[in-house]
């Protein structure tokens, strides 16, 4: 079915609708119209990596580790699992007329803000720092989530619009001021990108204002949405977001005042209440009703594309779809392509057949906490980072475990002294051969305000260090100078200053979804390589970070951080090595391609992220350092020489002025290839240089 198709349907529907009928659709929770055949509709559903909040489902590794796969193909076979399964519990909850909240097609997914502070509890949600990476995965994402059938087959959600990324404890009184270079360069693009190239169904703005006027009611950022990119989907507020104008931001004076804000300026969908109080602000002049109805002619123009009200393909999708074992597989690759191997002295992989005893150490060992992230779903199985090594060698290796402290406070037992698993991790760590160390953090010590349990921070961090009692295990197992490989489990930048200096491998496993623990295991023992890159920057302190508050770019992130970072965007070591034998750049239409060689030395297959980065040498607008541009996966046989093409498209050659115009920006390109960053310490890190090209372009 078309837009065009569907919005005369919905147009027709919502004609014979009285006001207050009308009214009602504007609400997520959508009641039924009988005498029109409209059955209830909840809006609000959660996919953000796998089916969330509603039962048992696929449980993918979160956001932040699916971007480190740096794979589009896996964000899109990712995000067509949840969509399978949300088809597959939806059909199962309508034939049982349960249409209650986390049941619909329709998924506030994915989170396309810029992790530009990595004190934001809710950064694990999105894609990380770099607003290019950002747009292609979402972009996959959406892609693979609605499908390209007759019917959408689930409508994705871009949120949170627009310059949205903490500090948690203001946003429903922040006003988030970017420069209008900030805005159009960083905070922008893959909103833009889901718009344009995905066409992403539905939009969800945020709880902060920007420039003074309330995300979820602005002029300039709907001149933008539906202006000049042309959307032309629904849009929904973050949840009581528009309750935060009267309440917060002080804007408006009433629940009517604000209903009627809202609506005038493009919000069709109320995730709250305050919408309750539409009728009363039309009927007093604050809003037409023709507004109301352009509201619910979008939202209805979605319900049709799902095909909510005819028989579609989806309709047979069966229940035995949910956790299948395909999707248990799919997201047990996920977690293993997420890992990122950030320190090997040589260690790994590990060879069972070296080993008597092996030692897991810390409280995210056995956690299924440290596995789900936030925004999850159930698994029938979680199979922690302890359990998947237990199975994995089974009984041919002694495993010795211990929890060895609490996540965040300073004993296990509460009637127990302080400290008082630290001896029990000694001597597991003096027992064994190697020990593996997980520590880290979970959904309770990062994540949204009102869920995180560190209610001090709402859910932001205060700093960059490991909870203290975790410090502590860490000294006491380096203590023992026994092999240590240590895994985070984290969804952000955690300080890793102590971990290079005293761990042998330092290994990030995000928080990887139900089978996370499968693909440790696998990973640690080399029947699976890391092929993680970073997508955020590892600082050394926060000390060179502007304030949390200030939305301004200048020292945030890779493309502008001006000191050396603990661990770069984009780094991240594999199992055997790739050799870069040769590029080359030949212009293509109005962008360019580069070609790159890669020989592979070694003995046994390597699979590798190849990155493009790029740079104006003379523009003052250009970012302080090249941006990603394009990036793909490749994997290359032994003895092989392999080459690779990548695309750069026209706006890998522009700038942002001042003013926030993207203009095609003249002269020389700096063009990087290779399996990092071009900068000082990820040629540090990873032994070798990206090859480094150079491009004219000239104005036409």
């Amino acid at each position: 079915m078309t837009r065009k198709e569907a919005r005369e349907r919905a147009k027709e529907l919502v004609a014979k609708m009285t006001l207050e009928e009308k009214c009602s659709q504007l609400r997520y929770n959508a009641p039924a119209i009988k005498r029109l055949g409209i059955p209830a509709y909840n809006w609000w559903n959660e996919g953000l990596h796998g089916v969330a909040r509603s039962g048992q489902a696929t449980v993918f590794p979160q956001a932040i580790g699916l971007a480190a796969s740096f794979d589009t193909e896996l964000l899109h076979e990712v995000a067509e699992v949840i969509a399978t399964e949300g088809r597959a519990k939806y059909n199962e909850n309508v034939k049982h007329n349960d249409r209650d909240i986390y049941k619909g097609l329709t998924f506030w997914s994915p989170n396309v803000n810029i992790f530009r502070d990595p004190r934001w509890g809710r950064g694990h949600e999105t894609y990380g720092e770099d607003p290019y990476l950002t747009g292609k995965l979402g972009t996959a994402f959406v892609k693979g989530l609605q499908g390209d059938g007759a019917y959408m087959k689930a409508a994705a959600c871009a949120k949170h619009f627009a310059v949205h990324s903490g500090p948690e404890a203001l946003r429903h009184e922040f006003d988030a001021r970017p420069t209008e270079k900030d805005l159009r360069e960083t905070y922008l693009p893959a909103f833009e990108m889901l718009v344009k190239d995905a066409g992403v169904e539905a939009i969800m703005g945020a709880y902060n204002r920007v420039d003074g006027e309330p995300s979820c009611g602005s002029d300039k950022l709907q001149s933008i949405l539906r202006g000049e990119w042309g959307f032309q989907g629904h849009f929904v507020s973050d949840c009581w977001a528009i309750r935060d104008f009267h309440t917060g931001h002080m804007v408006t004076s009433t629940a009517e005042e604000s209903a009627a804000l809202a609506i005038n300026h493009g919000c069709d969908l109320n995730c709250g209440s305050t919408y309750l109080y539409v009728q009363k602000a039309c009927e007093d002049g604050l809003v037409s009703e023709e507004k109301i109805t352009e509201a619910a002619a979008r939202l209805f123009t979605t319900r049709y594309l799902l095909g909510l009200f005819d028989e579609t393909e989806f309709d047979q999708l069966s229940y035995l779809e949910v956790e299948s074992g395909e999707h248990l597989a799919l997201a047990e690759k996920a977690a293993a392509e997420s890992f990122v191997l950030l320190k090997n002295n040589g260690i790994l992989p590990l060879k069972k057949e070296k080993f008597h005893t092996i030692g897991i150490i810390g409280p995210n060992a056995d956690s299924r906490k440290a596995l789900i992230g936030n925004y999850h779903g159930t698994a029938s199985r979680y199979v922690t980072v302890q359990e998947g090594l237990q199975d994995y060698l089974g009984d041919s290796v002694r495993v010795l475990t211990s929890v060895g402290c609490d996540i965040c406070k300073d004993r296990v037992e509460g009637l127990a002294s302080a400290d008082d698993r630290l001896s029990e991790a000694r001597s597991v760590a003096e027992h064994s051969d190697v020990v593996i160390l997980c520590v880290g953090l979970n959904e309770e010590l990062e994540g949204e305000e009102g869920d995180a349990g560190n209610s001090y921070a709402s859910g932001d961090k205060g700093d960059l260090l490991l909870p203290e009692s975790q410090r502590a295990l860490m000294e006491v197992v380096a203590e023992c100078s026994k092999p240590v490989i240590f895994c985070l489990m984290a969804g952000s930048d955690i300080d890793l200053s102590y971990a290079r200096e005293h761990f042998d491998v330092i290994l990030v496993l995000w928080y990887p979804g139900g089978e996370g623990g499968r693909a440790a295991a696998k990973v640690l023992f080399g029947e699976a390589a890391p092929t993680g890159k970073l997508p955020v920057t590892f600082y050394e302190s926060l000390e060179e970070l502007p304030d949390f508050e200030d939305y301004t770019m200048e020292g945030r992130t890779y493309r502008y951080m001006k000191g050396k970072a603990q661990y770069p965007f984009g780094y991240g070591l594999t199992y055997g090595h790739l050799e870069l034998t040769g590029a080359e750049i030949q212009k293509n239409g109005s962008g360019a391609d580069v070609t790159v060689t890669v020989h592979n030395p070694g003995t046994e297959p390597v699979t590798e992220i190849l990155q493009i980065y790029i740079r104006n040498e003379k523009s003052p607008y250009a970012p302080l350092h090249p941006a990603l541009a394009a990036f793909g996966r490749i994997t290359v046989q032994p003895g092989e020489t392999l080459e690779k093409r990548l695309t750069l498209d026209e706006s890998a050659f522009t700038i942002v002025d001042e003013k926030g115009q993207r203009q095609t920006a003249a002269g020389t390109f700096e063009i990087y290839a290779g399996f990092s960053q071009p900068d000082e310490r990820s040629v540090e890190l990873m032994g070798c240089a990206p090859v480094r090209l150079e491009f004219q372009v000239s104005r036409e």
